[in-house]
């Protein structure tokens, strides 16, 4: 028999109007070719709706969960972002022939992108309106609306996004807003009630029940060498337009953000994945703070020793019977690692004193931290528990503050390229773009995670290269900036920017 497709499908909506219909197109990742594939359906989407998971039917229920929902539901938004329609610039390079035979060079060419519209959800931290959501809900999005449980419509602005978290914050003008109350994910146990509350199907206010089925999940929907992945499993129906809504107690307290669903219809059909409120509440606390995650690292590079003991590959490497930790495969250089002494071999058990039994564990603690925190590190050497206290350093080998370089014309902010992606890509410099806004980048058609290598012709290798660049090329009249690089997948790509009034 033949094994059936495993599909993880973002819960994201994007409906463009087209010849006065409604197109829903969702976006699903192929786990076992990696190919992205799109679902278009016609017509009425709600149809396809299914029944909330409620606990156990009859009078002797044993979860009240009423008050939860009530507590949760006024905290929860209806977000739309909108994607308008603009004139995009990019440069055509001729083939081979066309350049020896006929001389050609690059060629300046133009087209229009269609307008798009997506909804989801989100949660109110603050009373006076910070708001949570994915970052893929309002990713690119040149207007933000955020409608609240009793109708009022406001317009929000962006504070920063994360994508390696896949979370974003955002701002409403306002005051004594309702709020969901922040819990611990870390308190969460298996098979403990949960609700998902947001706004599936772009219906509002919906409430759905389960259980969490799993914790520190890893099911590779994030691309880049440094996205987090740790999710919360749920059984709650979580489907599209859910994405940025809350995942709840019993308490009506907020342990996570719904990101995904699991399913091979790209509906509810079994699982939903949430970010962990450990994660979020670190991430949320930075962007509006500094605009930018403060992404603290080990320095180290494994894998998980249950999965590494099974490969036949590892057969040479001594784990004696450890299962459960993260075997150091390799320390990288001017890491905090390095520096306190844990070497290659080592397999890592608990970081203050929380055992980690995974790389996503490891990773969920970690991302928690801040750069120039220090951490003990427990870990097995030679069959012997040994602890090193570890300064945690940012990608740059050092525990500086990471200040959002925003170029307001270009529209987007940068970072350094970490050295595990260096490696992958075999580049020796780079600037990577971490987030791209309204502005010539954007419209140019370069998106975020891509690495700039050359503009026009110069190497690049610092963000404030590029304003230099810039600013000597606006001094001029029709100047272009032509931008060559490459993403963490591998695709090289070139754009081409014109700096003209026109």
């Amino acid at each position: 028999m033949k094994k059936a497709t495993r599909i993880v499908a973002y819960s994201i909506v994007l409906i463009c109007c087209c010849v006065g219909a409604s197109v829903i197109t969702t976006k699903l990742v192929n786990k076992n070719n990696d190919k992205v594939v799109y679902v278009s359906e016609q017509g009425a989407p709600y149809t396809t709706l299914s029944q909330a998971s409620m606990p156990s039917a009859g009078r002797n229920q044993p979860v009240d969960l009423t008050e939860a929902a009530e507590k949760t539901v006024h905290g929860v938004v209806h977000i739309k972002s909108t994607i308008k329609s603009r004139t995009q610039t990019y440069q055509e390079v001729p083939d081979i022939i066309e350049q020896f035979m006929f001389g050609a060079r690059p060629r300046q060419r133009q087209y229009q992108s269609q307008p798009q519209v997506g909804y989801g959800s989100g949660v109110i931290l603050t009373t006076d309106g910070y708001i949570v959501t994915n970052n893929h809900v309002i990713e690119n999005a040149d207007e933000i609306q955020v409608t609240l449980n009793d109708n009022r419509v406001f317009n929000a602005t962006l504070v920063g996004a994360d994508s390696n978290t896949d979370l974003a914050l955002i701002k409403i003008e306002g005051d004594e807003f309702p709020v969901v109350p922040m819990g611990n994910s870390d308190d969460l146990k298996l098979g403990e009630w949960v609700l998902a509350v947001g706004n599936p199907f772009n219906l509002t206010s919906s409430v759905t029940a389960g259980v969490v089925s799993a914790k520190s999940r890893k099911i590779g929907i994030y691309e880049g060498g440094e996205s987090i992945e740790s999710f919360i499993q749920t059984d709650a129906a979580i489907n599209m337009g859910n994405s940025g809504g809350a995942l709840v107690n019993v308490r009506g307290e907020l342990v996570g953000i719904n990101a995904a669903l699991e399913s091979p219809t790209g509906t509810y059909a079994g699982y939903g994945f949430a970010i962990p409120t450990t994660i979020v509440k670190k991430v949320v606390a930075d962007l509006k703070e500094y605009g930018t995650v403060q992404r603290a690292m080990l320095g180290i590079m494994g894998g998980d020793v249950l999965q590494m003991r099974q490969d036949e590959r590892n057969k040479n490497i001594d784990f004696g019977d450890v299962i459960d930790g993260v075997y150091v495969s390799d320390v990288v250089d001017g890491g905090g690692a390095l520096a306190a002494g844990i070497r290659q071999g080592d397999i890592i058990t608990a970081i203050n004193g929380k055992k980690v039994k995974t790389m996503n564990e490891l990773q969920e603690t970690i991302v928690q931290y801040r750069p120039g925190d220090k951490v003990t590190v427990t870990l097995l050497r030679d069959k012997k528990e040994k602890k090193f206290d570890v300064e945690l350093k940012n990608s740059r080998g050092n525990t500086d503050i990471v200040k959002e370089a925003d170029m307001e014309v270009l529209g987007a902010t940068f970072q350094d390229v970490s050295d595990q992606t260096r490696r992958q890509l075999n580049i020796g410099y780079g600037v990577q773009v971490e987030s791209v806004k309204n502005g010539l980048m954007k419209d140019a058609g370069i998106q975020k995670g891509f690495i700039i290598l050359k503009i026009n012709n110069r190497q690049i290798r610092t963000a404030q290269e590029i304003e230099q660049i810039y600013k000597e090329a606006a001094s001029s009249p029709d100047q272009v900036l032509f931008i060559s690089g490459v993403y963490p997948s591998g695709r090289r790509a070139n754009y081409a920017i014109s700096l003209s009034d026109d």
